[in-house]
């Protein structure tokens, strides 16, 4: 599985995705998962081509999924709830 996250400097809301995300796919196991960052200035044509409108934004496998995140009750351990 091939999972982009499209991100720009001093984004917050891209640092917390990031953190997440990396430990949903540790979680699942690394090895099945080939992870890339993409800084949307420097990837700017990819990232109009995949139709990212903002940040942060995921592709899985070049198809954009796009999210919203929310805070999770304090029973969910610090999780968030993602939202397709």
């Amino acid at each position: 599985m091939n999972i982009e996250i499209f991100s720009s400097p001093g984004c917050g809301k891209c640092g917390h995705a990031k953190v997440v995300l990396s430990e949903l796919a540790n979680e699942i196991g690394g090895d099945k998962i080939n992870w890339r960052e993409v800084n949307i200035l420097e990837e700017i044509d990819y990232a109009v081509e995949l139709g990212v409108m903002t940040t942060p934004s995921i592709a899985i496998d070049g198809e954009l999924i796009f999210l919203i995140t929310h805070k999770a009750p304090p029973y969910f351990d610090n999780y968030t709830i993602i939202i397709l």
